[in-house]
């Protein structure tokens, strides 16, 4: 069936569970509610313009957030949210399929820790290693190639890519000339995984790279010879510029020895020690007071308090920071 995959995002079953993944941690705003408190009728409309092709995105909320860097966040409407989940709980498993192993953002069972985990693995294999990251990345995704990308998976199902195509052309105010994928959509963070994905198979298929790992547009190349990653560094520039229009952030491109310790998500990985940045260690405190100021003051609750502590933390224990640990509870009477 030609628009099977159409049919079945824009299914009424679909969009139920799309709008129960979208609500879920947001029941305190009105517009929410409101969509939750007419869901079925919310939802037979929302079909309804899928079927008849009339629907179109509203427009953004956009905000800027400072850490762990300055950034662009877009906050759709909650409808067009719904949107977003249904077409991920269809083609969300086809995409993974395309990934290759060793990428770990937006991914079942991957994450930051298993990244970090790999990282240090692979450290103990090689004696150097080339880390880079791609320059101002959702911002710099050129939107035609992200639509041929995944035209090449789902060619054969037209009502498909015109909603796709439809979601790439809304863009926000601070992006222009085709360019960028808005941060905080959750579309955009399955595409641009696709997007790099590529890249992925350039470097382990074509170049027959073995240590290497990606998350989301920050990756690693480890190998014994230095001359070796100068020139997968230059055929990667190249590879990055010609076919997918992006480029590298100079400033942090860097080929060391593994004895330096490889500055990874946060955390500067050595063979057999993780230590966390002072940057990190930092935010994370102040995170972790501020979280407990709303909390006295009834701004947060006790549960929001112990999630949003534990998750803190979560994040700082995969180093060795037992003790730094403590302090920072000692710290908090």
């Amino acid at each position: 069936m030609e628009d099977e995959i159409f049919e079945e995002i824009a299914s009424f079953e679909n969009l139920l569970l799309a709008a129960k993944k979208a609500y879920k941690g947001k029941k305190d705003k009105y517009k929410i509610a409101k969509f939750y408190f007419d869901l079925e009728k919310e939802i037979i409309l929302l079909r309804k313009e899928l079927i008849l092709g009339t629907y179109r995105p509203r427009r953004y909320s956009t905000f800027k957030i400072y850490e762990p860097k300055e950034r662009n966040i877009c906050s759709a409407d909650f409808r067009d949210r719904v949107i977003h989940h249904a077409i991920i709980n269809v083609i969300g498993g086809k995409i993974e399929k395309r990934l290759i192993f060793d990428t770990y953002a937006c991914r079942k069972n991957k994450g930051t820790h298993k990244a970090i985990e790999k990282a240090q693995k692979l450290s103990r294999k090689y004696n150097y290693f080339l880390k880079c990251d791609i320059k101002k990345y959702f911002e710099s995704i050129d939107c035609r190639v992200m639509f041929n990308v995944l035209e090449k998976m789902f060619s054969q199902y037209p009502r498909l890519m015109n909603l796709i195509e439809l979601i790439l052309d809304h863009q926000p105010i601070y992006v222009s000339g085709g360019r960028g994928l808005p941060i905080g959509n959750l579309t955009s963070q399955h595409f641009a995984n696709l997007y790099l994905g590529e890249l992925d198979h350039f470097i382990k298929d074509q170049n027959g790279v073995k240590g290497y790992l990606r998350y989301m547009d920050d990756f690693i190349i480890f190998h014994d010879d230095k001359k070796y990653l100068r020139t997968i560094l230059c055929l990667i520039e190249d590879y990055c510029h010609d076919k997918l229009s992006l480029e590298l952030k100079k400033k942090v491109t860097k080929i060391a020895p593994i004895t330096e310790g490889l500055p990874f998500l946060g955390h500067r990985i050595f063979p057999h020690l993780i230590r966390l940045k002072r940057e990190n260690l930092v935010r994370s405190k102040r995170k972790i007071k501020k979280r407990r100021k709303e909390f006295l003051k009834g701004e947060i609750s006790e549960a929001t308090f112990i999630n949003s502590t534990n998750s803190i933390i979560a994040h700082i224990s995969h180093g060795n920071t037992m003790n730094l640990r403590r302090k920072i509870f000692n710290n908090l009477g």
